[in-house]
């Protein structure tokens, strides 16, 4: 979409993962098999036509410079617009090392004054979810809103206890926000995706990180609540909002549904992620699979059930693999059992060995590890 441009903030919490964000942020945590959770967003953004897409980097991004590279599987490498990182600061106005959303787009500054589009749509990137940008620009234009915030209805509110509920009224504009609340107020969750004017966004950008204020939404929006046009387009569907080794977990084991993952990668478009060559999943002899993805370039020779595999993984004989995400290039010796686990990138379990744990905390064995 030509008057529509795209930007993506990295500065998301990652501390409910655990050894997942110790080396990458949250955008580039894997996720499905062979996708990253910062596909969903771009492929979104892409989805809708949108050509200029700048990215707010922050602390530890090698791992997601390596997967985007140019843009290339989103075509995004343009000569013309395409996509933009934007590095943060090299520290903040108050002397941290670790930039806010503010201060990295107030350094971004003439970014946004270059770009030819009019509106923005603004997102993190730890949602994954299948949404049409056009048709919430659309909803803003029509309420001539200031700000439109995109929020999910549901009714699963004690599975997320970290979440921004957004009351409204029945003209559709917002009359509350409310971070966490302990009461629930309101079961329309703000899904960290909002449409501005660009020129708005920039006089947001200069008035608050003058003044020493962090973040956008919270520090920005929120206090201009009575005074800005500020309305909610819900998006309907399957989302998840990934905070948590649980939710990662939850919303992992939800793809192995047909429904969710048909939702998820083709609703409004697929979901585009970096490419590799590699040879088809080898099924050898005695092998059992059942009700798992697989992802090319693994050999089987054990057994699979209900499990997430990404590409390049080793089943040895006699191993079982059951409600458990295996990441890239990980090696299982013969006769290991996994149970409720998650192994980071390239982990190796050696001969005999069992690790069980529960759906609600699964076992997480971090990147490298040997055990």
């Amino acid at each position: 979409m030509r008057n529509l441009l795209g930007i993506i903030d990295l500065a998301e919490p990652t501390e409910g993962l655990g050894g997942l964000a110790d080396h990458r942020t949250l955008g580039a945590v894997p996720f499905g098999g062979r996708y990253r959770l910062i596909d969903f967003t771009l492929s979104n953004m892409v989805n809708a036509r949108i050509r200029n897409v700048g990215i707010l980097l922050n602390d530890r991004f090698g791992p997601l410079l390596d997967h985007i590279k140019d843009g290339k599987e989103w075509d995004l490498n343009r000569q013309r617009d395409g996509m933009f990182l934007l590095p943060a600061p090299s520290r903040t106005d108050s002397g941290e090392g670790i930039s806010s959303n503010l201060s990295n787009l107030r350094h971004n500054r003439a970014y946004l004054e270059k770009s030819r589009q009019e509106y923005a749509v603004f997102s993190g990137c730890g949602v994954i979810t299948n949404i049409d940008y056009r048709d919430a620009l659309a909803y803003h234009l029509e309420k001539q809103a200031d700000i439109t915030v995109i929020y999910n209805q549901t009714n699963n509110l004690a599975d997320n206890p970290s979440y921004t509920a957004v009351v409204m009224g029945d003209d559709g504009r917002v009359v509350d926000i409310a971070l966490n609340p302990q009461q629930c107020i309101s079961q329309k969750v703000f899904l960290n995706m909002l449409i501005l004017r660009k020129g708005l966004l920039i006089d947001l950008v200069d008035h608050y990180s003058a003044r020493q204020k962090r973040d956008l939404f919270t520090e920005a929006i929120m206090p201009r609540l009575s005074e800005l046009r500020i309305y909610g387009y819900e998006h309907t569907g399957y989302v998840g909002a990934i905070n948590s080794l649980r939710s990662y977990y939850q919303h992992s084991m939800d793809l192995l549904r047909p429904d969710v993952w048909q939702e998820l990668f083709f609703r409004y478009g697929h979901i585009n992620t970096k490419v590799k060559h590699e040879a088809p999943v080898r099924y050898l002899d005695g092998c059992r699979v059942s009700n798992s993805l697989i992802a090319t370039g693994c050999t089987i020779e054990g057994t699979v059930e209900n499990s997430i595999l990404f590409r390049g993984v080793e089943v040895g004989p006699g191993v079982m693999i059951k409600d458990s995400i295996v990441m890239q290039k990980a090696k299982l010796g013969s006769g290991v059992t996994l149970k409720n686990v998650i192994l980071d990138k390239d982990v190796t379990i050696s001969a005999g060995k069992t690790l069980t744990g529960d759906p609600s905390f699964p076992i997480v064995i971090s990147k490298l590890a040997t055990v």
